[in-house]
């Protein structure tokens, strides 16, 4: 038998940070990725966010590779934001995503970060709050590439 307790606090963005996601959109968005997670035998303990990008904590289950459920959260939600019309226009989640290791001590800290998040954005951007936690979990990125910019022409 084996036993795990992982858990990841994963932040990504809609594509080009684009402020599509209003409050109901994101309540109903968490009930259908906690629900889509469950494939893989992940957990979602909390989601939160702002109009641009979301933050979850999730543990998972070192069955499936940390890129598959992601790519099954992602390609699913979107799908589903699509199917009931929850944005005025065609939606996309950006390529990539951030994943942080917590530790079981840490996990208060980290839901009432996640549950602040509407005041937490009224000073700091995505952006500047995606580089500090590169830099906190001391992960080596080049600034020229960690954010997707649209091309307009």
């Amino acid at each position: 038998m084996s036993y795990h307790g992982i858990f990841l606090h994963v932040v990504f963005s809609t594509k080009f940070r684009k402020p599509v996601l209003d409050d109901g959109c994101r309540e109903d968005l968490f009930g259908y990725i906690g629900g889509t997670i469950r494939e893989h035998k992940a957990e979602l303990i909390v989601g939160g966010g702002v109009e641009d990008h979301v933050h979850l904590l999730v543990r998972i289950n070192p069955k499936y590779a940390i890129s598959a459920t992601m790519k099954l959260l992602k390609a699913n939600s979107a799908r589903w934001i699509n199917q009931e019309k929850k944005t005025r226009s065609k939606f996309q989640w950006q390529l990539g995503y951030g994943a942080f290791s917590v530790s079981k001590s840490g996990l208060k800290d980290v839901i009432a970060y996640i549950e602040n998040q509407q005041e937490h954005h009224k000073k700091v951007s995505y952006q500047d709050e995606f580089l500090l936690l590169l830099k906190r979990y001391e992960i080596d990125f080049n600034p020229d590439y960690v954010f997707e910019e649209e091309v307009v022409g």
